[in-house]
């Protein structure tokens, strides 16, 4: 089973997956992110940071075949706290899995600008950060393009948030 945390870069997904993660004894986060660093890293000069690694199509490949193989070959939990807007890159990862029968809760973590601003800045962000600058086009396509559950987070401790979660999955 996959829970993957979706919402706004600043919204509380990592501290929600590692909280989550904390409460479910067979369970493993899995961090997406990771694969986009390797490529960077390794990657002849020329190609390296050439915009959003989401942007690379082996990107989306190499992670639904990992996300893919743990499901397959691991009986706990899979946790995955990242951010896709893009609906083509939604269905190449999440819709393929869904698709190959994975059960996939997929939540949708929310919350007014504002609100995201503010956490962006107690984590340590500066104003105008490239992930705030990011706020407008991801809250446009969880409510346009992108399905999955949607959690209100504006007035809810990280406590809460995983409550509701595991509610949900359990």
């Amino acid at each position: 089973m996959i829970v993957w945390i979706n919402g706004p870069f600043g919204v509380g997904k990592s501290s929600t997956a590692e909280l989550l993660h904390s409460k479910i004894e067979s369970s493993h986060l899995y961090d997406p992110e990771q694969v986009g660093y390797f490529l960077w890293d390794n990657f002849p000069k020329e190609m390296k940071e050439k915009g959003d690694f989401q942007e690379l199509e082996i990107w989306r490949s190499i992670n639904y075949q990992i996300i893919k193989h743990m499901d397959d070959n691991y009986n706990g939990i899979i946790i995955i706290p990242m951010t896709i807007t893009n609906i083509e890159y939604y269905n190449q990862i999440m819709g393929r899995l869904l698709e190959d029968g994975v059960k996939v809760y997929h939540f949708i973590l929310n919350a007014y600008k504002e609100e995201i601003k503010h956490r962006l800045i107690s984590r340590g962000e500066r104003e105008e950060s490239w992930a705030e600058q990011q706020i407008d086009r991801c809250l446009h396509a969880f409510k346009f393009n992108i399905n999955g559950e949607k959690i209100n987070t504006n007035n809810l401790k990280i406590e809460q948030v995983v409550d509701i979660i595991m509610k949900r999955i359990t």
